[in-house]
């Protein structure tokens, strides 16, 4: 029985990890390589194992590191079920066809403005290729038992990370292997608390923030000085935010600050169909987070939503202060470059950047406070004040993973750290081994782990 790390090791992207068992093969995560290009490029590259042959595909959840190589992945061959909880499935409805049509559009974009070195740039996938592997999706509740290839069974409990996010516990041949897939943070105003695990003989965790904690500062205090600051200079507030789980909670918090009349009433746009659509789901799936209707029906009425595209390019003619939640999180494509080309480049202006930003994304260049971005083959002079509120992330930092790993009541066989780039695996290795004692590795690319 073996592990093969595919993806999300060295970097916060690209989550595939292959789990086989004789000729049983199934892949947990199936995700998208983001930020730096030598990363990206992997996408293009043929899949290490034929897809063909793999049994069937377990998501820990639907943000498309986790799972948005799944249509290649179907269009190359790969017939078997896709297991993951209902949420996600409904969410992957939703992105994948998004994520197929922006592709498409920023190949059509790049040959429109000859700024590709490829001629012609062709997209990754397309919307119908998308669209094409939803069939796949089955869905599975939360603490339910679903059997699998090879005598393989699988359950799926409570992450916390965004909606429908998991921690996936397989058993087979006598072992229990735990993926944490991406943790959550317990006490988050919105999403239900990760679920606590006793025990596993192997475990893969997620080292996003294993280096860091996050600033305990009221998410709303921090919103409310930046968006008032902003106000104050006649600036609008850009927000780069993840159309799932991000987008959500900020619309939350404003529905809160603005009830409080804790900021100006300048208008809030939601410019993202796939958030919009997002939202809407929120208040569907009451079961995986803490809002209550009440609370739903603020949050989705906080914002005008912008669907089209010339309302979107409206946003950016006129000179009133506003909001504008717009995707991506990490400004790696989407409606949100148009509007930093605008308003970057104005010192009124404020980017706010919600958590964690991987490198080689614009969303880092922004954070590490670089004075020029490049944006559809454009450099874009960066004026404007640049924020990160860390507090809003959707990930536990260091101090919150190693209290969710105290939860065991004995130490797995052999923990393998990943989801995080150099620094944050090895600082939580360390820490893992120096404070729980427990046996402990940072996998590399393509490494293949035998679980005895």
């Amino acid at each position: 029985m073996f592990i093969t790390f595919l993806g999300g090791v060295g970097t916060v992207t690209g989550s595939k990890y292959l789990l086989t068992n004789g000729e049983t093969r199934v892949l947990i995560d199936c995700g998208l390589f983001q930020g730096f290009k030598q990363l990206r490029l992997r996408n293009w590259q043929p899949f290490p194992v034929d897809p063909a042959s793999i049994n069937a595909v377990v998501l820990t959840h639907a943000h498309l590191d986790h799972s948005g190589y799944l249509p290649l992945l179907v269009k190359n061959g790969f017939a078997g079920r896709v297991l993951c909880t209902e949420a996600t499935a409904e969410l992957c409805k939703i992105l994948l066809p998004d994520s197929g049509h922006l592709l498409e559009k920023d190949a059509e974009f790049a040959n429109r403005h000859g700024f590709s070195k490829h001629h012609p740039a062709l997209p990754l996938y397309t919307r119908k290729d998308a669209e094409a592997c939803l069939g796949r999706l089955s869905p599975v509740p939360f603490g339910n038992t679903r059997s699998l290839a090879g005598g393989c069974s699988l359950e799926f409990l409570a992450a916390g990370h965004i909606l429908g996010a998991a921690i996936v516990r397989i058993v087979t041949a006598g072992r229990t292997v735990v993926f944490s897939g991406d943790l959550g943070r317990p006490g988050n105003a919105t999403m239900v608390d990760p679920s606590p695990v006793t025990g596993a003989d192997y475990l893969v965790i997620e080292s996003t923030y294993g280096d860091r904690l996050h600033e305990r500062r009221d998410p709303e205090d921090a919103l409310a000085e930046v968006i008032n600051r902003t106000a104050a200079r006649g600036g609008t507030v850009v927000i780069p935010a993840f159309a799932v789980g991000r987008t959500q909670a900020l619309l939350h918090h404003l529905a809160r600050l603005k009830a409080a009349r804790r900021i100006p009433q300048m208008p809030i746009f939601l410019d993202s169909p796939m958030a919009v659509n997002a939202s809407e789901l929120f208040c569907d799936y009451r079961k995986d987070h803490k809002l209550s209707p009440a609370e739903c029906r603020a949050a989705c009425e906080v914002a005008h939503y912008v669907r089209d595209v010339e309302e979107s390019k409206s946003l950016d003619a006129g000179a009133m202060p506003k909001i504008i939640i717009s995707a991506s999180g990490m400004a790696t494509g989407g409606r949100v470059l148009h509007h930093l080309k605008v308003f970057a480049p104005d010192p009124r202006n404020t980017i706010l950047l919600t958590g964690f930003q991987a490198g080689g994304t614009r969303g880092a260049s922004l954070d590490a406070g670089a004075k020029e971005v490049k944006i559809h083959g454009e450099h874009v002079r960066v004026r404007a004040e640049v924020v990160n509120l860390h507090m809003l992330s959707a990930h536990a930092d260091a101090d919150e993973i190693l209290a969710w790993l105290r939860s065991f009541k004995s130490a797995p066989r052999k923990t393998f750290v990943t989801h995080g780039e150099p620094a944050p695996a090895d600082t939580l290795r360390r820490r893992i081994e120096e404070e729980l004692g427990w046996t402990c590795a940072v996998p590399e690319q393509e490494e293949k782990a035998e679980l005895q």
